[in-house]
């Protein structure tokens, strides 16, 4: 077995010329104190040559390890004879002593024991039980409730916190029974012994900027597949296909972009192993990609980068690398741990690479599953067909589905009726990380949802059933949004730790300053924190991310678009517009303290136009008026509009309809209006009537 002559050998076409796996070779190299990161690090020549004699001199190694093992056995027994040997002589000497002491010292640790006095007892229980269990008379329970005004009687039930309050008095601390239901028992994940364990292919999804050819890399991949292994092209059924290469699978998602990888995650789908960023070589990171990157690293899994596009004279993979290296992603003939792939899928350039590329990052990643049990999985695609019913593609993660199998995912329940493979075959089973369509579900289900094979339809639906009721009951305590008015309230209640808020600004410099004023109003009550800072007018984007997270959005010197307006009464998103900057802070800060003081809101009354003007002695000027809409009131604030301007805001002086005073005037009626100091009045003048109401807080 020899290396090839070359000044740096990469981990893994090492562990390929040793016959080993590179996880197995880094583990060698670590206990060597040869110090790698992953299998696409680097190794000297002299580096190479020593793994290399060690390895062919292991078998004496192992011999004069097994020998040095069973003297090192046989000086263990020695000693422990020897200690037993001194413990009993020691014992005889102390007789009856002795044994008075150690039982004293028993005794001694059983009443330490004693003192603590624990018991478990459920949400409701009998004030017999309780009774049973603290070892006390009932009847000493029942004058203690009886004084506390609960009447009871002996096989009546108590609550919990009353129950409490018995056993605190007795000594007693409680713990509270933690009852599960059917439902809490099965969604339960039992870890599997290991050696139920099964290598599994991995599950990779394709994302990217837009026309960076995330959808050609697929349809490469899946050709380049055809051709190895059979004529003609793929009829694709479901949103998954599997692609074999070197006798191992791997199982790539047809996912429509980062939005929808986010939408599964966001359900508790992680069902991707590895993703491949796809970046064009002639475009570089765009918008789309940083977002995608930073989805990708918040779900925690690894990636490998895709350069496509190497084939067009414009390509600079170059730039490419340094635009990631920007982003912390450094590629690893850089020194970093970024794998960078060049492909081009036009040209059907370097996708075996690619291909082998995930298979190491999945050798990495020692994905295994256990085949042998009933069927977990996620539902990654669901609708409903003309002639089929409801139709889900389903990723079978754990165990294996069959046809006959009792199956439950979210609300809806069915009977595995038949299943199809990405080819659109018909199949009798799944097993771990394989993609399926379904047929046989009672509705149609919800992508996201878990999967889970049960014992029977019956149980199924009882199952589905509760979920229902369990989904409504959430419905109906849906968490209140968190918003400046009842901040206070919220965090006297212990309901809010953490205040998230969004800052949209004219300048980015505003939204620096804001950002960090706003923060340094944290205390030990509740902390701020400023999500997402943004140049530019409140979008529904904004009110979306401010639902989501349950965040305030707070507008410096912009407005809300109408959309996002719109969007924000139906989420209940508090949106606060200012225009200089402390007022924000105070405004919080008053938040915080539960001190806000009173806010007004202009409530629009009625609008009425001038016909004519009137000059009556030791009076002024009154304006002779139509009312055009609303109704204007006697009391009211009115401001005058003159082409769309306002020339005068204040009060009105006298109202009358003919010679006699009224409080108000409705719409479609003539009236005399007096304006309070204003005698520059003009016919085709708008009067507006309104009056500012206080906003409870």
């Amino acid at each position: 077995m020899e290396v090839n002559n070359m000044s740096r050998t990469r981990v893994y076409e090492l562990a390929k010329e040793l016959n080993l796996s590179s996880k197995d070779l880094i583990s060698k190299l670590n206990d060597l104190d040869i110090k790698v990161k992953n299998h696409m690090s680097t190794l000297e020549d002299e580096e190479v040559e020593l793994i290399m004699d060690l390895l062919r001199d292991k078998p004496q190694q192992t011999e004069e390890v097994n020998q040095k093992e069973e003297e090192d056995i046989l000086e263990d027994n020695l000693e422990d004879i020897e200690e037993e040997r001194v413990y009993k002589k020691s014992f005889k000497k102390g007789g009856k002593k002795n044994k008075k002491s150690n039982k004293k010292a028993v005794l001694t640790e059983e009443k330490k024991e004693d003192e603590i006095k624990i018991i478990t007892i459920p949400e409701f229980l009998t004030v017999k039980e309780l009774a049973e269990k603290m070892k006390v008379n009932p009847t000493e329970i029942i004058k203690k409730l009886i004084a506390k005004g609960i009447m009871v009687t002996v096989n009546q039930q108590i609550d919990f916190e009353n129950a409490v309050k018995i056993a605190e008095e007795y000594g007693f601390l409680v713990d509270k029974e933690e009852v599960k239901d059917e439902l809490e028992i099965l969604l339960e994940e039992t870890p599997d012994d290991e050696k139920d364990l099964q290598p599994r292919p991995p599950i990779v999804t394709v994302m990217g900027h837009v026309d960076h050819g995330k959808t050609s890399l697929l349809d490469a991949i899946r050709n380049t597949n055809v051709t190895m292994k059979e004529t003609g092209g793929i009829t694709q059924h479901i949103g998954a296909s599997v692609v074999e290469i070197k006798d191992k699978k791997i199982v790539f998602l047809d996912t429509p972009g980062h939005e929808a990888f986010t939408a599964m995650r966001a359900r508790g789908a992680s069902i991707t192993d590895i993703v491949v960023l796809v970046v064009a070589a002639d475009d570089g990171v765009m918008p789309q990609t940083v977002e995608a990157i930073n989805h990708v690293k918040a779900a925690n899994v690894p990636m490998i980068v895709a350069i496509n596009k190497i084939d067009l004279p414009t390509a600079n993979p170059d730039r490419v690398k340094t635009e990631l290296s920007e982003l912390g992603l450094v590629p690893e003939e850089w020194g970093g741990n970024t794998i960078c792939v060049p492909v081009s899928a036009k040209k059907n350039i370097g996708i075996d690479n690619l291909l082998e590329m995930i298979l190491l990052v999945a050798e990495m990643e020692d994905l295994k599953a256990n085949p042998n049990k009933p069927a977990r999985g996620t539902i990654i695609e669901a609708k409903l067909e003309k002639g089929k019913g409801p139709v889900a593609t389903v990723i079978v993660q754990n165990g294996t589905l069959q046809i006959g199998d009792a199956i439950l995912a979210g609300t809806v329940y069915g009977k595995v009726r038949a299943m199809f493979d990405d080819r659109g075959r018909r199949i009798k089973k799944a097993g771990p990380s394989m993609p399926v369509e379904v047929l046989g579900f009672s509705e149609v289900p919800e992508a996201g949802d878990k999967l889970i094979a049960v014992e029977d339809e019956k149980k199924a639906r009882e199952l589905a059933e509760r979920r229902k009721e369990l989904q409504k009951e959430m419905e109906l305590k849906r968490k209140q949004k968190v918003s400046l008015e009842d901040l206070f309230s919220q965090i006297q209640e212990g309901s809010v730790k953490e205040l998230n808020i969004i800052i949209k600004a004219d300048v980015q410099g505003s939204v620096e300053a804001l950002k960090k004023s706003i923060e340094d109003l944290s205390n030990e009550e509740v902390r701020i924190k400023v999500i997402h800072g943004a140049v530019g007018a409140i979008t529904e984007t904004d009110v979306m991310l401010a639902s989501a997270s349950n965040a305030i959005i707070i507008g410096f010197n912009v407005r809300p678009e109408t959309n996002a307006k719109n969007l924000a009464e139906k989420e209940k998103v508090d949106i606060k517009l200012y225009r200089i900057i402390y007022e924000a802070i105070e405004d919080i800060k008053a938040a915080m303290k539960g001190l806000l003081e009173p806010k007004y809101k202009e409530v629009e009354l009625g609008r009425a136009e001038v016909r004519a003007v009137f000059r009556v002695p030791g009076v002024g000027n009154v304006a002779g008026c139509y009312v055009l809409s609303g109704k204007i009131l006697r009391n009211s604030d009115i401001r005058v509009v003159r082409d769309g301007i306002v020339v005068y805001e204040g009060k009105i002086a006298s109202l009358k309809r003919f010679k006699d005073d009224v409080r108000e005037v409705q719409q479609g009626f003539e009236c005399g209006i007096g304006i309070d100091r204003f005698n520059d009045i003009k016919e085709g003048d708008i009067i507006e009537a309104y009056q500012m109401e206080e906003i409870p807080r």
